[in-house]
């Protein structure tokens, strides 16, 4: 049988090991998503770099005013639809990612919880008499603990599906308006 000291050295060593592991877990998909973040920004530059060039050669080509308000109408559209892709896969990166912080801090916490309330029952076992109160107060605190975490991650899920919708609401609003642009663009060059 452990001591009371063993058994709390043998916890914090394990709990110590378990948050070095969350936290590598976390440093890498921190990289993982940012290396995505990178990708995705050179692949639109690079795509961007060659569009504009093109765009630029269609609208030098252009033999008179109107044809030249015509063209750049028209490259509006498909730049507000480019617009509206980029933001959703950033969208989409950040939410995976921010999900996948959230499934290793709830394994980690669920892992931690189950070990502290198994040491606690376990000391409670060879506690001395009179000891119940402060033992009852520790698996309080612990419980107040787990619902203050379920209350941290359903506030964080909340603010991160705000941030897409307003993400989404703003894209769409983009793409709304370059549509009108184009529109009225296309509607003064036939005049």
């Amino acid at each position: 049988m452990f001591s009371f000291p063993e058994q709390i050295s043998a916890a914090t060593k394990t709990n110590f090991e378990a948050q070095l592991a969350l936290i590598t877990a976390l440093t890498n998909k921190t990289f993982e998503s940012v290396e995505k973040m990178i990708d995705l920004n050179m692949n639109v530059a690079k795509a961007s770099l060659e569009e504009s060039a093109a765009n630029v050669q269609q609208l030098l080509s252009a033999k008179d005013p109107q044809e030249f308000f015509a063209l750049s109408a028209a490259q509006a559209q498909p730049t507000a639809e480019k617009a509206f892709a980029y933001s959703r896969h950033l969208a989409s990166i950040a939410s995976s990612t921010q999900a996948e912080f959230a499934k290793a801090a709830e394994v980690q916490i669920a892992e931690t919880t189950r070990k502290v309330t198994a040491l606690v029952d376990e000391v409670s076992k060879n506690a001395p008499a009179g000891s119940e109160n402060a033992i009852a107060f520790v698996k309080s605190a612990i419980g107040n603990a787990n619902a203050g975490y379920e209350q941290v991650a359903k506030t964080t899920k909340q603010a991160v599906e705000a941030l897409e919708a307003n993400m989404n609401t703003a894209t769409n609003q983009l793409f709304q308006a370059a549509a009108k642009a184009n529109g009225r663009a296309s509607a003064s060059a036939k005049k």
